[in-house]
Formats: C-alpha cells, sequence, structure tokens
C-alpha cells in the first residue's frame, strides 16, 4: 500500500496493547498508515495488539517506537495534541476540521505534522500539551467527555477524510 502525504499519528505512553491495536485499524479505515508510539507500557512486538488490528498489520509493523516525545517530535514542524479536558496552558485551542485543515497545508507545503494522543487512563500531561502548536478536544458530552484512545483517533481520521 502506498502511503501518501500524511500526519504522523502519535500514542504516547500507550497502556494496553488492544488499544494500539484498535488505533491501527481505525488509523487504516481513513487511509493513515503512520504510527509512533512513545514509551508504551507493554513490550513490542504485542499479541494484543496484532489480534485487535484486525487487517491493519501493515501499520502495526512499520510503526516506530521511541523512548521520549522529544524523540518523536524532532522531525515534526507542526503539533496538535488531543484533550478532553479544558487547559489553561498557553496553547490555543482550534476545532478539529480547522486543525486537520491547518495539517493540510503544512503537509502540502512538505512538513512534517504530527496529532499527539494521551495515555488511556488520564490522557496527556500538562508537559506534553506544552509541546503542542495547537490543542483540539472533539465535541463530546461535556459530562462524559472522555473518549477510548482508538474512538479519539477514529474521529480525528475521519476528519481527515474529508
Amino acid at each position: 500500500m502506498t502511503i501518501k502525504p500524511q500526519p504522523v499519528i502519535i500514542l504516547v505512553e500507550p497502556q494496553m496493547g488492544e488499544n494500539i491495536g484498535m488505533c491501527a485499524r481505525a488509523m487504516l479505515n481513513c487511509g493513515l498508515q503512520r504510527l509512533r508510539l512513545v514509551n508504551p507500557r507493554q513490550s513490542w512486538p504485542n499479541e494484543a495488539a496484532m489480534a485487535t488490528a484486525a487487517d491493519a498489520d501493515q501499520v502495526l509493523q512499520e510503526l516506530e517506537i521511541f523512548e521520549t516525545l522529544d524523540q518523536a517530535l524532532e522531525d515534526c514542524h507542526r503539533v496538535f495534541a488531543t484533550t478532553a479536558r479544558n487547559r489553561s496552558l498557553n496553547v490555543p485551542f482550534k476545532p478539529v476540521s480547522d486543525a486537520v485543515a491547518d495539517a493540510k497545508k503544512g503537509i502540502g507545503r512538505g512538513h512534517q505534522v504530527a496529532f499527539l494522543f494521551g495515555p488511556e487512563a488520564s490522557g496527556l500531561d500538562n508537559e506534553a500539551i506544552a509541546r503542542a502548536d495547537l490543542l483540539l478536544k472533539f465535541p463530546t458530552n461535556p459530562e462524559f467527555s472522555s473518549l477510548n484512545l482508538a474512538q479519539a483517533v477514529l474521529l480525528l481520521g475521519w476528519e481527515w477524510l474529508k
């Protein structure tokens, strides 16, 4: 499968192999294939990830693993971080559709663009968010806004396809 210009999806400290596999499947559903893991909790390769990826094995076989977020972002020109919570950091928010449009423009100019997703239990910490140029928050029920990791990746991928 040919990889078209696209963003890198970075999972920061993912905790469960199953979620990594489901993220790979969600990505491939939307034509995204570039996956990076930062300090995954479980060892790699991971049988649970392979089982839940269905036929998205290629995404898992070609993923890159980094010890630190700094290493994973070293070649990135633009970084977008996802969050379910309102943050008081000095990082501007953008609607998901606007962030994806911005990312597509950057990629069109030859820039490496990354979307960050945090650990399942807590999401991205403030240090990771501070590395971002923009924050995006998926519109959800404000009383129950936390998404499953693969659901969040799928929503971003769907927006990418539009």
